[in-house]
């Protein structure tokens, strides 16, 4: 059985500080200020674009072509999600090995402590998975809806559900979103196995590029650019 290890005041402030800055940094990036939207508020336009173009292009190959590519990107992290938490539990469940391989890394912690901070990982990636299945599940229900979208433009039913289509497909690209947002801080919890103060760093690092990617990255400059 796993020793209890106390935590100190400052390990318990800075991984306060680690889910105060996940949690922030997601509520900003959905919720961002009107004169400054995110990367990910901004795609939500153009996913309604392309169920409007949706209703009137023939063949509709590239459409399902796309849908089917969202979905296998949901099962592609969803997979790697799993396999990354069960080598964690199996890491934490193996004393000798979680020795063994402590003293063979460059870390500041030894011997069980590494096990401890491989739970903040560990809760992070089971996060991310639960927002990918939903994700790939609701790719799904999006691709039932496009299939039901009349082939005529002037059916009173075609562009009404192409809308429904569009919403759903914004809610799975949201829950997708927030999966990714998750890995991000999972890796940023790593940096607790180089003591407090890695934990800062990789905290500070993972929150700067999650906003700088949203709110001033290349690609929102180029997406921004819509020739209305």
């Amino acid at each position: 059985m796993m020793p209890v290890i106390p935590l100190s005041l400052s390990e318990i402030a800075l991984l306060c500080g680690l889910v105060l800055a996940w949690m922030l940094s997601g509520w900003l990036i959905e919720n961002p200020p009107k004169a400054r939207p995110s990367v990910s508020v901004l795609m939500q336009e153009y996913r309604r674009d392309w169920m409007r173009a949706f209703v009137t292009r023939q063949p509709r190959i590239f459409d399902a072509t796309v849908i089917d590519s969202l979905r296998q990107g949901t099962a592609f992290f969803a997979s790697a999600c799993l396999i990354a938490i069960g080598g964690g539990v199996a890491l934490i469940g193996n004393a000798a090995t979680v020795q063994r391989l402590a003293s063979e890394l460059p870390v500041a912690v030894q011997g069980p402590d590494v096990a401890l901070r491989m739970l903040p990982v560990i809760g992070f990636l089971a996060n991310a998975l639960l927002k990918f299945v939903w994700s790939h599940r609701l790719f799904g229900y999006c691709s039932v809806l496009m299939a039901a979208v009349p082939n005529d433009p002037t059916d009173p039913q075609a562009f009404h559900r192409a809308g429904q289509a569009a919403e759903i497909n914004i809610t799975a690209a949201k829950s997708f979103n927030r999966g990714l947002h998750s890995i991000y801080f999972a890796l940023a919890a790593l940096g607790w196995l180089l003591g407090p103060w890695g934990l800062l760093i990789s905290t500070v690092l993972a929150t700067s590029i999650l906003l700088r990617r949203e709110f001033a990255s290349h690609s929102r400059a180029v997406i921004m650019d819509r020739a209305d």
